[in-house]
């Protein structure tokens, strides 16, 4: 495979997670878009806000290309913010810029695919010495990793919130079922968990 098709796959990827993790967020109450869902504060929002600084960072501040050198860096990004700053919105924060800074950093890191080999080396200058040179496929891979696997958490989350499941709109990837259906294929898993637990 060429490297212009093996990219264009590695970023297709990524914008896959992309837009499923968005996804997630519409038809949502300001409420149950920030509301925290486990007991670390796992929400929506978050991880959108999340993902945003970690595409500004991985394709931006690593290749030479900071984002905010456009723009003013927000308190909550960087080495100064105040820990876990970037996994929640303040009630100041709107849905609207969250978005829009995830969507803009999305436009930057394009950017830096256009600009760069795959091979083109970076430096993250958050990762321990020795490990901070990359390669733009490496963070590429990894991004994409971390993407899959914020939108996987948001998967639940919105399950959790008020029963909406699938990876888009229109594909559930999940076996057809009414509620009376899963409820009692959700009722087998607990019977097999309990009688496992029995045997042990």
């Amino acid at each position: 495979m060429t490297e212009p098709n093996l990219k264009a796959e590695l970023v297709r990827y990524l914008q896959d997670g992309r837009d499923a993790l968005l996804w997630k967020l519409d038809g949502l109450s300001e409420y149950d878009v920030r509301r925290p869902m486990t007991p670390t504060g796992t929400n929506l929002l978050g991880l959108v806000k999340h993902l945003a600084g970690v595409e500004l960072g991985y394709f931006g501040d690593a290749f030479g290309r900071p984002y905010f050198d456009k723009e003013p860096q927000p308190g909550w990004y960087g080495e100064n913010g105040e820990p876990g700053a970037d996994m929640w919105a303040t009630p100041d924060e709107s849905r609207e810029e969250i978005v829009g800074l995830y969507r803009r950093a999305w436009e930057h890191a394009n950017g830096t695919f256009e600009a760069l080999p795959l091979d083109a080396i970076g430096h993250v200058p958050w990762w321990p010495e020795g490990r901070r040179a990359v390669t733009l496929n490496h963070v590429l891979a990894r991004m994409i990793a971390d993407t899959h696997r914020h939108a996987g958490h948001a998967d639940i989350l919105r399950e959790l919130i008020d029963g909406s499941v699938g990876m888009l709109p229109g594909n559930t990837s999940l076996p057809p079922g009414d509620r009376a259906w899963w409820e009692r294929y959700r009722d087998r898993l607990e019977r097999a968990a309990r009688e496992a637990d029995a045997r042990d």
